[in-house]
C-alpha cells in the first residue's frame, strides 16, 4: 500500500510540474504573440494570441480532473474517483474541437466573401513570432506528451495534443503569413481551415479514448496475455478457467478465476489465490484490484 501511495504522490509532482510549465509558457506565448500581432498587422496572429492563452483554461481543467481523480476512495466511491480525469480529457476534447470551429469558421468566412482586398499585408514581425510560437508549442508537446505517456494520464496527453493544436494554428499563421507578404493575403484562410481539419481529428481521438474508459473497456490483448502467464505461473493454479479486466479510468481492475486441486484445504486454497492476488499487482502498476476466485479440479 506504500508503495501505491508514493507512487501515486510522484505522479501527482510530475503533472503539478509539467501543468506549471504549461501554463508559464502560454502565458508567456500569448503576451508575445499579442504584441508582434498587433505592431506588425497580423490579424492571424493576434488569433494565434488568443488561442495560446484558452490554452491556461485548459491546463487548470487538466490538474483539477487530476487532483480529483486521486482522492481516496471515500463511502459514497468506494471504487475510487479515477473516472474524474476521464471527464477532464471529455472537456479538453470539447476545447479543442471549439478550437477548430473558431479557426476554420473564421478561415471559411473569408474564403466565401470573396473580398480580399482589405486585408493586410503583416510584418516580419509577425514571421518571427509565428516560427518561435511553432518551435515552442511543438517542444511542449513533447514533454508533456512523455509525462503523459509515464503516469498513464489522459488529461495531461489530452493538454499535450492542445499543444500540438497550437502548433498546427501557429503553422497556419506562418503559411498565412508568409502567403500574405507574397502577395496572396487569403493562404491565410485557407490554412486554417486545413488546420481546423486536423485539430477535429485529435478532439475526436481524445473524445473517443476518454469514453472507452468511462464504460469499461477490457484491456489490450497484450496485457491480458502477460497476466494469464503471471498467473498460470504462481504455484499450485492448475488453469485459468476465466479473465476479465475493465479500464476505470487510468487503473485497470482484474476478475480471475482460477483452477486448483479440489482435494486442498480451505486455508490451502486461499494461499493460492493471494499469490496470485499479490503477483499480479505487484507486476502491473496499472492494476488497482485484482479479485481471486479458486474452482476445484
Amino acid at each position: 500500500m506504500k508503495k501505491r501511495t508514493d507512487r501515486s504522490s510522484l505522479e501527482m509532482k510530475l503533472a503539478m510540474r509539467v501543468s506549471t510549465v504549461s501554463i508559464v509558457g502560454n502565458l508567456l506565448l500569448s503576451v508575445g504573440k499579442l504584441a508582434a500581432g498587433l505592431l506588425a498587422h497580423s490579424g492571424a496572429m493576434v488569433s494565434d494570441a488568443v488561442h495560446s492563452a484558452s490554452d491556461v483554461f485548459s491546463t487548470l481543467i487538466v490538474i483539477l480532473g487530476f487532483k480529483l481523480s486521486r482522492k481516496k476512495a471515500d463511502e459514497d466511491h468506494p471504487y475510487g474517483h479515477e473516472r474524474l480525469e476521464c471527464v477532464a480529457a471529455i472537456l479538453l476534447a470539447v476545447a479543442l474541437f471549439a478550437t477548430g470551429i473558431g479557426i476554420g469558421w473564421k478561415g471559411l468566412s473569408t474564403i466565401l466573401s470573396k473580398d480580399y482586398s482589405n486585408l493586410a499585408v503583416p510584418g516580419a514581425l509577425a514571421l518571427a513570432a509565428a516560427v518561435l510560437s511553432i518551435v515552442v508549442k511543438e517542444w511542449m508537446y513533447w514533454y508533456t506528451r512523455r509525462a503523459a505517456k509515464k503516469i498513464h494520464s489522459d488529461a495531461l496527453m489530452a493538454d499535450a495534443w492542445h499543444h500540438r493544436s497550437d502548433a498546427l494554428s501557429s503553422v497556419g499563421a506562418l503559411v498565412g503569413i508568409a502567403g500574405a507578404r507574397m502577395g496572396y493575403p487569403i493562404m491565410d484562410s485557407v490554412a486554417s481551415v486545413v488546420i481546423c481539419i486536423f485539430i477535429f481529428k485529435v478532439a475526436i481521438d481524445v473524445f473517443h479514448g476518454a469514453i472507452d474508459k468511462m464504460v469499461d473497456k477490457s484491456c489490450s490483448p497484450e496485457s491480458e496475455a502477460r497476466m494469464r502467464y503471471v498467473i498460470e505461473t504462481q504455484k499450485g493454479v492448475l488453469g485459468v478457467d476465466s479473465l476479465k479486466t475493465r479500464v476505470f479510468g487510468t487503473r485497470y481492475y482484474v476478475d480471475v478465476e482460477i483452477a486448483a486441486d479440489g482435494n486442498l484445504t480451505l486455508r490451502e486454497g486461499h494461499e493460492i489465490a493471494e499469490r496470485v492476488h499479490e503477483a499480479i499487482e505487484n507486476q502491473f502498476d496499472m492494476v488497482k484490484h485484482c479479485m481471486v476466485h479458486v474452482n476445484p479440479r
